[in-house]
């Protein structure tokens, strides 16, 4: 059963929606962080990515960082920018990009569904990062950015959802990139009664973005219980933001790769390497890989078509059959040397929606030696992973569009 939950929000008044609106806060560096935020007090990127306040140099993860953080939540407060609702609500949030559009219902979810694997993950955490989002959730006192998860389709809640999204909505607009973001209100005692009821009648949700927002929850619910003597379980620190799509509905980029270096190896002698594993065919143009087990490979200016041999693939492997693990296991590591794509400073990910122009620009800069350009991995990879609580390489998803952040504020007290 899926627990879900409606909350009161803190969000923005509809006059201030698309200047509050930002991107998620790992999508981008500091740098990119502040030009996004210049000019713009009511960005929050000044809740999200606080640095961007501080000196330039400052380390992320040093305390004023998250501090500048919860302060910088009780100024928008204070300043009207962020109210919070004053009954608990669901919300149905739709993005449309292109001819994509994504309709998800905005709710809070269960620390406990998560530790005991209702919530199924497809990815590990880093320390770092997982150490990072309890730090700042923790300061903030508040989930500040959703979750992103995904349901087996349900023909009864798509409806229910269908119809609150035939009303007026509370928030309209577009963003620069062109998505449009619409927001509605449910705060009908009988719909939230309705959609929970359905809801726990789901078996399982599916992380589809956030595994380092989740696990960070729940070690706040952790921290936050042991110094809670009263603690009852109903807490808002037992629940946390998510964004919750059906799998018809979502739209999986690739996640592509770039590295800095060929491991010692000379151009002729990486090729020679590669083409053990790799049919190699000169491509006039960038190559967009059409199918599974097709890759593009830039280096030295050119672009290649990568084919993996029959002999590398093994379809019964649920894991190893996907192409991020053919490129990790019959490449990346034996050719180039990254055993531990988690942990290597000489391997750059970078999500499908920068394109092959962003892969060519990084090995034009000299920076890198050679990028790679992947087919995207399907949801269906997905859920059969994740049901058979197995876990992908890292970075295997890209998911498009991205959910906006402070939209929508979760409180934890």
């Amino acid at each position: 059963m899926a627990f879900i939950k409606p909350f009161r929000a803190l969000r923005p008044p509809k006059e201030l929606a698309d200047k509050v609106a930002a991107l998620p806060y790992d999508v981008m560096n500091v740098e990119e962080a502040r030009r996004m935020a210049a000019g713009n007090p009511n960005s929050f990127l000044h809740i999200s990515r606080p640095e961007i306040d501080l000196a330039a140099g400052t380390d992320p993860h040093d305390e004023p960082v998250y501090a500048q953080g919860r302060q910088n939540l009780a100024d928008f407060v204070r300043r009207g920018v962020l109210v919070q609702d004053d009954r608990e609500c669901f919300y149905v949030y739709r993005q449309r990009m292109g001819e994509i559009t994504q309709t998800g219902l905005v709710a809070c979810t269960s620390v406990d569904d998560y530790q005991s694997g209702v919530i199924k993950k497809h990815e590990l955490t880093r320390a770092d990062k997982e150490d990072d989002r309890v730090r700042h959730i923790d300061c903030l006192d508040a989930n500040d950015e959703p979750v992103f998860y995904l349901s087996r389709s349900s023909a009864e809640i798509e409806a229910l959802i269908a119809g609150i999204a035939a009303a007026p909505p509370e928030y309209d607009f577009t963003t620069d990139d062109g998505v449009s973001h619409t927001l509605w209100i449910v705060a009908d005692p009988a719909l939230i009664g309705r959609l929970t009821g359905l809801f726990a009648a789901i078996p399982r949700l599916y992380v589809a973005d956030g595994h380092h927002r989740s696990a960070a929850a729940g070690r706040v619910r952790e921290l936050r219980r042991e110094k809670n003597p009263g603690h009852t379980g109903r807490e808002e620190y037992n629940v946390f933001l998510t964004v919750i799509f059906p799998e018809t509905q979502l739209n999986i980029m690739p996640y592509n790769r770039a590295v800095k270096d060929l491991n010692g190896r000379t151009a002729a002698e990486f090729m020679a390497r590669v083409e053990r594993d790799f049919t190699i065919l000169p491509s006039p143009v960038p190559v967009v890989p059409c199918e599974r087990h097709q890759f593009g490979m830039y280096l030295e200016g050119h672009w290649y078509q990568l084919h993996a041999r029959d002999a590398v693939v093994d379809e019964s492997d649920t894991v190893g059959r996907l192409d991020v693990s053919i490129l990790q296991n019959h490449l990346l590591d034996p050719v180039l040397g990254i055993g531990n794509p988690r942990t290597d400073k000489r391997i750059h990910f970078v999500g499908g929606i920068r394109g092959n122009e962003e892969l060519a620009k990084l090995v034009d800069s000299g920076e890198h030696a050679v990028a790679f350009s992947l087919f995207p991995t399907s949801i269906r990879e997905l859920i059969e992973l994740a049901d058979q609580d197995r876990i992908m390489p890292p970075k295997s998803t890209w998911f498009e569009p991205k959910l906006r952040s402070g939209l929508f504020v979760h409180l934890l007290s």
